[in-house]
């Protein structure tokens, strides 16, 4: 095995292991228990992510990319504005009946606290969300509605509403809270959204 496959499985075990130990302890994880679930010391995981807070920045990075990769698969480049807001309510929807939905739910409420207990981590954790969410943003840019394109203040503005919306809504879902949320309630509630002048037709800096 050379260097760089060795610490790739490194990383790639102090990221399972951190999930875990995260999901289960929040903010109240500690370093040395993650490392020896890896098998590896904390001296590892200052090596490779630099401190406990990079750890976990680098875990949000990890669980958001395989989500946002399968997002830019299935909104397809000839859609308009609705038709990949549709695209993008229909997947939201479908991943709250995944396994891991659950899990994932736990993550996310977990982060937010320890967040709330660490500024210095609250910022890298949402520096690395923000990282993430470009990739959204870009997706939505340049698509067509009534009769013009999209800017890229245009696309952030809707990415934070549809994420609101849909973090809110699927964990109404997950939680048996929100009865009758299908696939077109989430693609209802998106399209409204997306429509609304004041949201999309606004510039910036307007007033």
């Amino acid at each position: 095995m050379t260097r760089a496959e060795l610490k790739d499985r490194n990383r790639r075990a102090l990221l399972d292991a951190a999930f875990q130990v995260v999901s289960r302890e929040g903010h109240r994880a500690k370093l040395d228990e993650i490392a020896e679930r890896a098998g590896l010391t904390t001296g590892a995981v200052y090596s490779l992510f630099g401190s406990k807070g990079g750890l976990v920045a680098a875990l949000v990075t990890d669980y958001l990319r395989p989500h946002y990769e399968e997002i830019e698969q299935v909104i397809p480049a000839e859609l308009d504005l609705l038709e990949s807001v549709e695209a993008f309510a229909r997947y939201y929807r479908r991943s709250c009946d995944a396994p891991d939905a659950l899990s994932g739910m736990s993550l996310q409420i977990t982060l937010l606290d320890m967040a709330r207990h660490d500024r210095e981590l609250g910022s890298q954790l949402a520096a690395s969300v923000r990282a993430q969410e470009s990739h959204l943003i870009a997706l939505f840019t340049g698509r067509s509605h009534n009769g013009s394109v999209v800017t890229s203040y245009q696309a952030q503005r809707l990415v934070a509403a549809l994420r609101a919306l849909f973090v809110g809504l699927a964990q109404g879902v997950i939680l048996g809270l929100v009865h009758g949320a299908d696939e077109q309630y989430f693609i209802d509630a998106a399209c409204a959204l997306a429509s609304g002048a004041t949201l999309i037709d606004r510039e910036e800096g307007a007033v």
